[in-house]
């Protein structure tokens, strides 16, 4: 539920309300706005059964929220969370694109790519230092040393970088080496490491999984901000469907539909959800007519020895264009880039 405090409200109004629910059991959000304090109650609501909230000092409103997830839901918080990574702004009015290798290989390829996606106007740089495959023989990432090339990256551009975390058990090394931590879809369900990244206020892109449903989705978001980290940003990467023509199916719908659900940044990621170069473009161009706040975008120099996802990976030039069609789209549906 939520508990929207008077304008006039004390902070030790709003101390001996947290005080009280963690008497009950239960956990307390508390967001500070412009006019109002607002607490958010997680736990079982049954607990406040004998419990009147309304009549606590500074109390205005007790609302109770119908949807399952909580925290993320457009109840709990009406206007669009905007997260801050070194600068960069993830939602709102701006669009942000990261781009960059699916996986680091070499750390003057990672360099290069990242130089050229910059100059290019990208504004995170996307790579894969873990790599979790489908073949126990495929290419499994550079580990420890490709979060290593993505630092000297970052040290050279400037960019903040964003890479897929596997194990809990690494979550030091991310820490210290990436600004955004990336939950692919495999992990979309992996509630343990869920949990271990909601309990720092590291930014976490969270994809979404191959055949999980926009509740799921919203209902893993949910366990990341019950631990106390704000700063989650759902990415649709296609789904899992019957068709066999590209790689997965492209769900645009659950654009607006998350937006409309949550107040939580919604990126797209046009590269895995195709798994074909020439389907990228258009396909980007489509998810922020559809409401995107930001794009992950696979860029490779020479996709053709690329150790990973070569295929949809784009050449920097291709690169460079899209960005000049994607302003114009942006300008298109009031948005910048």
């Amino acid at each position: 539920m939520i508990i929207v405090m008077k304008p006039e409200a004390a902070d030790h109004d709003v101390d001996h309300l947290v005080e009280r629910l963690r008497e009950l059991g239960l956990k307390a959000q508390v967001t500070k706005g412009e006019e109002r304090t607002v607490v958010g109650v997680i736990g079982d609501d049954r607990l406040l059964h004998d419990q009147p909230l309304s009549v606590f000092p500074g109390v205005e409103s007790v609302t109770p929220i119908l949807a399952p997830w909580k925290l993320v839901s457009r109840e709990f918080q009406k206007h669009d969370t905007v997260i801050d990574v070194n600068g960069v702004k993830i939602g709102g009015k701006k669009i942000t694109i990261m781009a960059g290798p699916c996986a680091v290989e070499k750390l003057e390829l990672t360099v290069g790519i990242a130089k050229e996606v910059s100059a290019a106007g990208a504004s995170i740089l996307r790579g894969g230092a873990y790599k979790p495959r489908t073949s126990p023989y495929s290419f499994q990432g550079l580990g420890q040393e490709g979060l290593d090339y993505l630092v000297e990256a970052r040290k050279q551009t400037g960019m903040p970088v964003v890479s897929e975390i596997l194990d809990a058990r690494d979550i030091g090394h991310f820490l210290e080496k990436a600004d955004i931590i990336q939950i692919g879809a495999r992990n979309m369900q992996n509630f343990e490491l869920l949990k271990e990244v909601g309990d720092y206020d590291k930014p976490v892109l969270l994809k979404r999984g191959l055949s999980a449903t926009v509740k799921e989705l919203l209902l893993s978001a949910e366990y990341i901000l019950s631990r106390g980290n704000r700063n989650v940003m759902l990415c649709e990467r296609g789904i899992r469907t019957y068709e066999t023509l590209y790689r997965n199916t492209l769900d645009l719908t659950a654009v607006p539909a998350l937006k409309e659900m949550s107040h939580l940044p919604v990126i797209v990621d046009p590269s895995h959800a195709t798994g074909k170069w020439n389907l990228v473009a258009p396909m980007a161009k489509a998810a922020i007519a559809a409401g995107a706040d930001g794009l992950l975008i696979e860029v490779h120099s020479d996709p053709e020895f690329a150790l990973c996802d070569g295929e949809e990976s784009i050449k920097p030039s291709r690169f460079k264009d899209l960005m000049a069609n994607l302003k114009k789209v942006a300008e298109a549906v009031d948005r910048e880039l």
